[in-house]
């Protein structure tokens, strides 16, 4: 595993602009000065090479930050993949990163959590806690299961991003 004074050797992190540079050349395509991290993976993240490894740029900006790897996951608040500046980044575990996903395209209340249930013709709410599917019941009216589920966010201290 890589080190934070590895990192430093090789790369200048900016914690204003998220982004890396090269400090010392390792390779045939990577200057001292030049921009790395320009390859964004299929989920949208940016990926650095390091020592024939690649590495997310959110969790190298953390290692070189704060000196070790996140515990858990690394959540971009502000939803931005690539936005790695060391503001947008926390070290949250899977339940909280879940709850500043986005929305669905197919979604139809407009609210994580809230859904519309064919079978019963009646809005449903739920929420998972620690990766266990929690049923918060079936309601006529769309506003009251959103009451519920944000009950929910609320008494299982959820940050309430996708509230705003």
């Amino acid at each position: 595993m890589i080190t934070q004074k590895e990192v430093k050797k090789y790369l200048d992190y900016n914690p204003d602009t998220g982004l890396f540079k090269w400090k010392i050349r390792t390779g045939k395509r990577n200057k001292v000065g030049k921009i790395t991290g320009r390859c964004i993976d299929y989920y949208g993240y940016r990926v650095i090479g390091l020592n024939k490894k690649r590495y997310k740029a959110s969790r190298l900006a953390w290692l070189y930050i704060y000196g070790k790897f996140p515990i858990y996951n690394i959540d971009h608040i502000n939803r931005i993949r690539d936005d790695d500046r060391i503001i947008n980044l926390r070290d949250v575990n899977q339940t909280v990163n879940r709850i500043n996903s986005r929305i669905r395209k197919d979604n139809k209340s407009g609210k994580i959590g809230v859904s519309w249930c064919k079978l019963r013709k009646k809005w449903r709410a739920q929420i998972t806690i620690n990766k266990k599917l929690i049923d918060l019941y079936y309601f006529e009216n769309l506003d009251e299961a959103i009451k519920i589920r944000r009950k929910a966010e609320i008494k299982y201290g959820f940050n309430l991003i996708n509230n705003l």
